[in-house]
């Protein structure tokens, strides 16, 4: 194993992080510096009650549960991970995963009493549970004009999947939603569930065949991000003891064609563990060391027993703490782990690939992975959840706790609070730039609401 000290120009490679190493001290430190201060400035009170902002921001709540769709439905609740397009004439299409299990009513597009299902044909959903339940997870898609500053058009893009909470773009524009659920078919579920499901990003494409990608394995999906060189797609998995998956598909772009699972794995350490719970100096992962990475080939990758992760352990992968957003940014992939640490306040882990990445030559220069941020100090971080990166370089963090903040980096390295939720004792999910950078497009799950917060980024 490499271990190799960390030393500022390393943050060079990865979105401008000039002085990160700042903050990677203040957040490993027993007693970090609370230094909130910003080039934006300190956040205003709002005097609507929902949204604290520095005074150059501005919000729009854009979308809300409840709303009527163009296709006659109701958006539903819950609305988590989203992704962004650009769209005909400068518009942004936008496709939002909804986190619904079955029966939750309120929050499915169907009505109260259910009304608006019998204008969907039962093939339209995954798994219609057999009549009783039908699965009402699954994303919307709306098409926004930044322009006028209003969603022009939405609309139901897939139905019939479980508790979809995150995902991640592609580089030919679909949005890969993501189960994050592994119930099995029994007396009322029609299908197994623990799947991904690919969305292409259209401004009025209707629902989406709701076909499972299961050569990509069959666990507690999060969420993804593409490497747009090679295709490979890197997933998380919301357990306290996950895995950090691979996936190679045998051809680029064609994600349902077929290909190769695999798990992360610290080379020269047999199922490492990153998590640094309970753990001493010797044995813990430290901010800033780079370790080299392996990845082990995974099968019976559809998982009936839900053990996919065991399976991967007792053969050397590396164990995570509940890997969830995930974010493909400049040549590197950051993912966070929501109650990772010594605190169990959360990290987040940079790993940046190899120049042979999916190969046989990329043993010889291996890939490595990097504690990049840990949260000892409730107020500075805690519970990192969705991550995004902005055009100028910050990258930004979305809390899932009660009163949640979404905290940036700026590239010089300062912490800074970008929002608070003052409005609702809920998370917020989904964080995601427009294509341009200009907007920033983020939802408050509880309420289902979606904002659009607009800013002088750069």
């Amino acid at each position: 194993m490499k271990r190799r000290a960390f030393a500022t120009n390393s943050a060079l490679t990865s979105l401008g992080f000039f002085g990160l190493q700042r903050f990677i001290m203040a957040c490993s430190n027993p007693a970090p510096t609370k230094n909130l201060k910003s080039k934006y400035g300190a956040l205003v009170e709002d005097k609507k009650g929902l949204l604290n902002l520095p005074k150059q921001f501005s919000y729009k709540i854009i979308s809300r549960r409840g709303d009527k769709m163009d296709d006659g439905f109701y958006v539903p609740g819950l609305a988590d991970g989203m992704a962004t397009f650009q769209g005909p004439n400068g518009t942004i299409v936008v496709v939002r995963n909804h986190e619904v299990s079955p029966r939750d009513i309120k929050n499915g597009a169907f009505g109260k009493k259910m009304e608006l299902l019998k204008k969907l044909p039962k093939e339209s959903f995954y798994d219609f549970g057999r009549g009783v339940a039908p699965c009402l997870g699954g994303t919307t898609t709306m098409v926004y004009d930044p322009v006028r500053k209003k969603v022009k058009h939405q609309y139901l893009s897939l139905v019939g999947t479980i508790r979809n909470c995150a995902g991640g773009p592609t580089p030919w524009n679909s949005w890969i939603s993501c189960e994050e659920n592994t119930n099995k078919a029994d007396n009322i579920l029609e299908k197994d569930h623990g799947y991904n499901f690919e969305v292409p990003a259209l401004t009025d494409g209707g629902i989406t065949f709701p076909k499972p990608i299961k050569s990509m394995g069959r666990f507690n999906h999060e969420a993804v991000c593409v490497d747009p060189r090679t295709g490979i797609v890197y997933q998380t998995e919301d357990r306290s003891n996950s895995l950090i998956y691979r996936y190679i598909p045998k051809t680029y772009g064609d994600l349902a064609s077929g290909g190769k699972l695999q798990a992360l794995a610290i080379k020269d350490q047999l199922s490492a563990d990153t998590r640094n719970w309970d753990r001493g100096e010797e044995d813990r992962f430290e901010t800033g060391n780079k370790y080299d990475v392996r990845w082990i080939d995974l099968d019976e990758i559809d998982a009936p027993d839900d053990d996919l992760r065991y399976r991967g352990h007792e053969k050397g992968a590396a164990v995570f703490a509940r890997g969830e957003g995930m974010w493909f940014g400049n040549g590197e992939v950051f993912f966070a782990c929501t109650n990772g640490g010594r605190e169990g306040l959360g990290q987040i882990f940079r790993y940046s690939p190899s120049l042979h990445e999916g190969t046989a030559k990329e043993n010889n220069n291996p890939a490595t992975l990097e504690l990049f941020i840990e949260s000892n100090d409730s107020e500075l971080l805690e519970s990192c959840d969705n991550v995004t990166v902005a055009s100028n370089g910050d990258l930004v963090i979305c809390e899932d706790k009660s009163v949640p903040k979404i905290v940036g980096v700026t590239p010089a390295g300062e912490i800074y609070h970008l929002a608070k939720n003052i409005g609702y004792r809920s998370e917020f999910a989904g964080a995601v730039f427009s294509p341009d950078g200009r907007t920033l497009f983020v939802n408050i799950q509880g309420p289902g609401i979606t904002l659009a917060i607009e800013g002088p980024w750069s």
